[in-house]
């Protein structure tokens, strides 16, 4: 499910994300320097629309396009160039951004631009987290920004946070196994088409509900489940440090 605030904000950080992509090469950590970074100006509440579109926000409604796509993956397939040969083109590359880099860039790329995807992801976790963190840390529940995991790591260690909340989340889709935890979840700008169901032991609902407001609920998936399914809820985000 995708959430019409990113939308609004792929614009904006496309621009900032390239500016401080620039002055990298001029040597310039944007993070440690306390570089402006775009105000947030989108809606005041966010949340997922009902329909969906591109990545990594959302609506089809004149969506512009995904930011991300600005520059290559950073997990290229193929050889990576040493960590001794990654240089801009000008300029130099700050400690921070030379370890961010390391086995990233793939021979004959340049790399300011792998640097790009991961200055982009910090943009658009500033961004977000200033207006709403549960909707930056359901972003990277869903995916929806992607790379946060390393970028976050080695370029915007403040978001560390955001990043160990996410990984006790859960997006919509079903979930089963190891993978499903019991604990209390709220969920994260869901619709108003929200709604989920926990099973057990073969197959036997042990409970179930619905959001037809898009108001966040919350629920308990205890010991016993086995399965747990939500749809239009956009992502479950855990009641304390580990749900």
């Amino acid at each position: 499910m995708r959430n019409p605030f990113l939308a609004c904000a792929a614009v904006v950080l496309t621009a900032a994300a390239l500016a401080a992509c620039g002055s990298s090469a001029d040597g310039n950590d944007p993070e440690a320097a306390g570089a402006q970074r775009p105000v947030a100006s989108g809606p005041a509440a966010p949340g997922p629309s009902a329909t969906t579109a591109t990545d990594p926000a959302t609506p089809p409604t004149e969506e512009p396009a995904d930011p991300g796509t600005s520059a290559p993956a950073a997990t290229a397939e193929g050889p990576k160039t040493p960590a001794d040969e990654i240089t801009p083109a000008t300029g130099t590359f700050t400690k921070k951004q030379k370890e961010y880099l390391k086995d990233r860039v793939p021979k004959g790329m340049d790399p300011a631009a792998v640097l790009q995807t991961g200055e982009e992801t910090c943009a658009k976790l500033r961004y977000l987290v200033k207006a709403d963190r549960d909707t930056a840390v359901g972003a990277i529940v869903t995916g929806e920004v992607p790379d946060a995991k390393d970028a976050v790591a080695g370029l915007c260690t403040q978001h560390q946070d955001l990043v160990d909340e996410a990984s006790y989340g859960y997006p919509d889709g079903k979930h089963s196994g190891k993978k499903l935890r019991p604990g209390v979840y709220r969920s994260a700008s869901p619709t108003a088409d929200c709604s989920w169901q926990i099973e057990g032991a073969g197959g036997k609902e042990l409970s179930s509900g619905a959001s037809d407001t898009g108001k966040s609920r919350k629920i308990t998936i205890p010991d016993s489940a086995v399965t747990f399914t939500s749809t239009g809820c956009y992502a479950w985000l855990p009641e304390g440090a580990a749900g």
